[in-house]
């Protein structure tokens, strides 16, 4: 039996050594915004920012240009309690 993650905690590694940790519902809200507004048209030119959602409200962002972020780590939250 497999479980099935609560939600996925997304790692941004920043240039100038900021880390920051978001939170998305599903991989696949996930995989959307990585490919539309991390990865998306327009990112290949220029410096443009990008709004990281930072909370499970809506409207809340962290805004950081794109080439600012120089790694993610994805990992599967399963537990009912946020250790952090």
């Amino acid at each position: 039996m497999s479980r099935t993650p609560r939600r996925y905690s997304v790692h941004l590694h920043l240039a100038g050594g900021q880390r920051e940790t978001v939170h998305f519902p599903d991989l696949a809200s996930f995989q959307d915004w990585y490919q539309n507004v991390l990865n998306g048209p327009g990112t290949e030119s220029g410096n443009p920012f990008v709004n990281v959602p930072i909370a499970d409200l809506d409207g809340e962002y962290l805004v950081v240009r794109v080439h600012s972020v120089i790694g993610l780590r994805v990992e599967p939250q399963f537990s009912a309690v946020d250790d952090t």
